[in-house]
């Protein structure tokens, strides 16, 4: 067991890793911290769900715009600066708005407008913090650095940030956790760099070499979405994923984040407190699934496990839809974490190892930006169809639906040979294996 923990936490033993990581955790925390500040500031100014959603909506659309250029900034900038001008960027804005928070000068607008800025901040880092990994440690510890953010993400993001922030807006006010939330930022940004990288290229080596080799402004940006895509169109376990994922976010997300509430409250006649409970269950799950497939070797058949977790392991949220004790709903729930982490962590690994080097910050920002596209989507048809045909049925749906299509996914995919072809359980030779999709 000890020889599991120590796999588990080994990507740490790296200063330069485990600077990164210190300062994801913490701006993670800040994230948390963020989001709850946020609702209670617009409560604070008078607002309610209307003004809310408008200021969260801004957050998506800085996010949706800008992830697709933040992949294009990610392959072709030196990744540290991309990481570290976001996360000043995020702060400064942070403070901007806390400053205006505690002079009793806010307004829902500014909310909004620092809200677009956060969000095309965050498009921009993730993509680079995908492509810098690789660079940072060796291919067979990939799979336990994508299960420590697995399990960080939801622990930190989701519960101890929600839960700091909830206490300093008690304590003093929600100006005051958005100052703290800020500074998180900005100690992440300082983490970075505080890294070591002694050689980091601005840019991947470009096959051609005359000026049409080099283009610039959007051209060169057209030219690299064109270059992204056409990766992705002809990798099939590639594109096979990444449509997975959008039907994937269209069933499950606009339930759990929308329905799930409705039925706790005419299930089990509960409250805000069992919604936190049972959404406190699914992140837990998602630790805990995240700590457990990155603690061991890659599967041989990665692929298929990976989509069957997230087709197979949407099946317990059927019991959403029916489960009358607090007990069962929180099992379904975090059954449906662990898994869907799990998988998480074996989709993260296969974007670092399987993508090129000069690819990657744009494979990860498609991958991003088809994750985002269908849930607004979905949010806005739960509630419709949840009227229409009863929260159960949509549960219903929700579970079994990914799990039809996962069988059609492998099919698509070929991901039973695909994987077979290229093994990825062999630390020898491992970084060869990135060119041999097709």
């Amino acid at each position: 067991m000890s020889e599991v923990r120590w796999k588990a936490v080994r990507p740490l033993r790296h200063r330069d890793y485990r600077l990164l990581w210190t300062g994801l955790a913490v701006a993670l925390l800040g994230s948390g911290l963020w989001l709850v500040a946020l609702a209670w500031q617009v409560i604070e100014l008078g607002g309610g769900p209307v003004q809310l959603s408008v200021v969260t909506t801004a957050y998506s659309i800085g996010l949706v715009v800008c992830v697709l250029f933040g992949g294009i900034a990610a392959d072709r900038l030196p990744q540290r600066t991309v990481i570290v001008t976001a996360d000043v960027v995020r702060g400064v804005v942070l403070l901007v708005v806390a400053g205006l928070a505690l002079g009793g000068l806010l307004e829902i607008w500014h909310l909004a407008a620092g809200a677009v800025i956060i969000g095309a901040g965050e498009a921009f880092l993730i993509p680079a913090y995908t492509a810098l990994v690789p660079r940072l440690l060796p291919p067979d510890e990939l799979l336990a650095a994508n299960g420590l953010e697995g399990t960080l993400r939801p622990l930190a993001q989701q519960a101890t940030g929600p839960v700091i922030g909830g206490l300093v807006i008690a304590a003093i006010s929600p100006g005051v956790a958005i100052l703290v939330a800020g500074l998180t930022y900005l100690f992440s940004a300082a983490c970075v760099l505080a890294m070591n990288l002694r050689h980091e290229p601005a840019g991947p080596a470009q096959p051609d070499d005359d000026a049409e080799a080099a283009p610039s402004g959007i051209r060169a940006m057209g030219r690299d979405l064109v270059e992204g895509w056409s990766y992705v169109r002809r990798t099939r376990w590639l594109l096979a994923s990444l449509l997975f994922g959008t039907v994937f976010v269209l069933l499950i997300l606009g339930p759990l984040e929308v329905l799930l509430p409705f039925a706790i409250r005419d299930q089990l006649g509960g409250d805000a407190r069992e919604f936190g409970l049972v959404m406190a269950a699914f992140g837990i799950g998602g630790a805990v699934g995240a700590l457990l497939i990155s603690s061991r070797k890659l599967p041989r058949r990665y692929l298929t496990v990976m989509t069957l977790m997230w087709g197979l392991g949407s099946v317990p949220f059927v019991v959403l839809g029916f489960a009358e004790d607090l007990w069962l709903m929180a099992a379904g729930a975090a059954i449906v974490g662990a898994t869907g982490s799990a998988a998480m962590v074996i989709w993260g690994t296969l974007l670092q190892r399987r993508v090129p080097d000069h690819l990657r910050g744009r494979i990860a920002s498609l991958d991003f930006f088809v994750s985002l596209l269908l849930m607004p989507v979905s949010m806005a048809l739960a509630g419709p169809a949840g009227s229409l045909f009863g929260v159960t049925a949509v549960f219903v749906v929700a579970g079994v639906g990914p799990a039809l299509v996962s069988f059609l996914v492998i099919w698509f995919g070929r991901m039973r040979s695909d994987e077979l072809a290229n093994p990825l359980d062999q630390e020898d030779g491992a970084e060869n294996l990135i060119t041999a999709d097709a």
